[in-house]
Parts: C-alpha cells; structure tokens; sequence
C-alpha cells in the first residue's frame, strides 16, 4: 500500500500533540472498527502522516521516533483510542525493530524505508497449534535449497495478518531456530480470516499457511539459530507496547467511569456519591497510576540501555494488563446494564483488556519469568538513576 506523507507531529510525540490526535481521529471510530472487524485503510494512512509506524526507531535510526519514554505515550494514547490500532502499531513495531537490529542490508534496503513511512506494514508470526510462549515447540521449518530458503508451516492469531506486507516468521532450521522477514505477496503464502474473536476485533487477525514458500537467503533475520534470542528481544517491545497500551485502556475506562459516575443518579444522589462506587473509581485510578509508572521505568531503562528492562517490562506488562481487565469488569459494573450494550464504550474496553492477558506472553508465563528472576536475584531493588 502506498503512502506518500510528512510527520506533523513532533519527533517527541508529546502528550497533547498525540493525545489530541487520538481523541480527533481514532477514538471516534473504535466502535465502528470493533463492529465490522477490520479497520479503515484510511487510517494506515492518517498514522503515517504522523509518524507513528515508525516511530519504534529513532531519528538517528532512520526512524521517527524520539526513545521508549516517548514511544510508551504514543503507544499508551493510542490504546486509550483504539485498542485494535494499537495492536496493529504492535506487531509493526517488532517487525521493524528487528529488521533494524538483525536484518542484512539487502532487506533493510528494501523495506526499513516502507515499513517506517507505513507503506509497507509489518506482522508477526510465531504462535502454532502446539507453541505459543513454548517457542521451541515451534514446527514451521526453513530448508536451504541454494541461495533461497523453502518454508513450510502454519501459523496462527497472527495480528494483521489479513493486512500485512512483510511477515517476521520464526521457524526451525537445519542449525536451530530462525526467524524471517517474508513478503506476504509470495507465493505459496495462504491467509485465513479469523472472525469472532472476543477483543481488538478490528486488528484483522489471520491464520498464514506457508507451502513451498521459496525466500531469497536475505530474508533471514540474523544467523540460523539465534532464532530464540531474536525472539526475547522482539517480544519485550510487543510486551512493552501492550503494558502501555493497556495503561490507556486503565485511563478509558477511569474516564468512562468518572463521566458515568459524575451523571448517573441513583437512590436520589449522584453515583460519584455512594462509597462503593467511590471504591472502584478509587481503585482504577490508583492503578492507572502506578502502571503509567511501572511502564516508565521499562521506558527508561531501556533509553538507558539497560538489561534490566527485560524483567522491567515483564512486571509492566503483568500489572498493567491485569489492572485493566479489572478496572473494565468494574466500569460495565458500574455502568449496570448500559455496560453490556453498545451503547457505551466499556464493553469493548472488557473484551480488549482481556485479549491483553494472553498476547505476549500470557499473565501466568509472566508469573513464573517475575518470580524466577526475584529468586535469582534475592530480589534485589532496581531503581532508575
């Protein structure tokens, strides 16, 4: 898809700047993208007049973007809009990412400037019917035959799948785990919609059939083997971007409720009155909080390019997504029956949150990788300096 535009906002995404956007733009039409299960083209396009596809690189990176600290605004703002965008902004993102810090020069050169103009959009592929966290479960294989690669396997819940240009595909090789950034127009590359799926219904999920899908040999991203290791990097920036994400799903949800609270009477007072409504807003507020906070600190740790930001994220991602799916099961609570119709937001805000504990790495996977490291570590502090 072509895309031809300059960024108007700033390279540091301020708040106002992409908060303002979102609330123009993106928000007003979740619901319609919720409702129809995919979302308008036009919006790839008014993304990248703003930069946003690339915006997980920097400027000096030939990015758009201006560090994590700023990338978890934008990816936090976006998710209070539109949680299927946000999605959508993910998996690009971690396609990108690992095409600038593994990719040859053959494939950067022929798609970093697409990917990060929005020309071309990015999708990852790893999850199987036997592998989702479990990635040496994964079955896909990768043949040499040549100077080309033949792949072969089934992926699945592939985010943007039905919209993708490019694939980052994880597969096994003669010499261990690889992954692949793949054209999604080659041959012997099948896409299966996926309908009905509970949240962020607009992202477009698909499953993707690869049969004899010969690639050139620059496709491989970094040595056949280092799959796994490519993996932990490229999930740690879907990680990151959901716990932002899902900070912006805490704050829809702390707004939906503060304007419903703040209009709705009921027992002669106002809803904001009766002290077990007080509790939930006070509860979503106090979490949205400490997310956002939680968040930074990853942000910073990894713009201080630390490797504590790995457990840092994981911890984020835990909280927030957890918080968010609690904090919209309160909001339709409080809405009562007006929550579980279309007729206001928290509805979709519950189905969303809840896809959030389960993509990247689900609640419990961060469990066991949060206490490990804690046990490891005898639970040392890490602060931000």
């Amino acid at each position: 898809m072509a895309v031809q535009a300059e960024p108007v906002l700033g390279q540091a995404f301020s708040r106002a700047e992409i908060g303002a956007f979102v609330d123009e733009v993106v928000a007003p039409r979740a619901a319609e993208f919720d409702r129809a299960a995919r979302i308008d083209l036009s919006m790839v396009t008014e993304f990248a007049a703003h930069g946003l596809w690339g915006a997980v690189l920097p400027t000096a990176a030939g990015g758009t973007g201006a560090g994590m600290t700023a990338l978890a605004r934008v990816h936090e703002e976006v998710g209070r809009g539109c949680s299927a965008m946000r999605s959508l902004l993910t998996v690009h993102s971690m396609a990108l990412y690992a095409l600038d810090r593994w990719g040859t020069e053959a494939a950067k050169s022929r798609w970093k400037a697409d990917l990060v103009s929005g020309a071309a959009l990015g999708a990852f592929c790893l999850t199987e019917a036997e592998a989702g966290s479990d990635f040496a479960a994964v079955r896909a294989t990768a043949q040499r035959a040549g100077d080309e690669w033949i792949l072969d396997g089934h992926k699945l819940w592939v985010t943007g799948g039905q919209l993708a240009d490019v694939l980052l595909v994880f597969a096994r090789t003669a010499n261990g785990p690889a992954v692949f950034l793949v054209d999604a127009a080659s041959p012997g590359i099948r896409r299966i919609p996926v309908p009905g799926i509970t949240g962020t219904r607009g992202s477009q999920v698909a499953e993707i059939v690869f049969e004899n899908c010969r690639i050139g040999s620059d496709a491989i991203v970094g040595p056949a083997g280092m799959g796994l290791a490519i993996a932990t990097g490229v999930l740690d920036i879907g990680r990151f971007s959901v716990a932002a994400g899902c900070v912006g799903i805490l704050q829809a949800c702390l707004q939906a409720s503060v304007d419903y609270a703040n209009t709705r009477h009921q027992g002669g007072a106002l809803l904001r009155e009766h002290q077990l409504v007080q509790q939930m807003i006070a509860t979503i507020a106090t979490n949205t909080r400490a997310a956002r906070l939680l968040v930074r600190q990853a942000a910073q740790l990894k713009d201080a390019g630390s490797p504590d930001t790995l457990m840092a994220t994981c911890i984020a991602k835990q909280f927030a997504a957890t918080s968010a799916v609690a904090a919209a099961n309160d909001a339709v609570q409080l809405h009562g029956a007006r929550g579980c119709s279309d007729e206001y937001p928290v509805g979709r805000y519950l189905r969303d949150a809840k896809v959030m504990e389960i993509i990247e790495g689900s609640t419990q996977m961060q469990h066991v990788l949060i206490a490990a490291d804690a046990c490891r570590n005898q639970a040392r502090v890490i602060d931000v300096e």
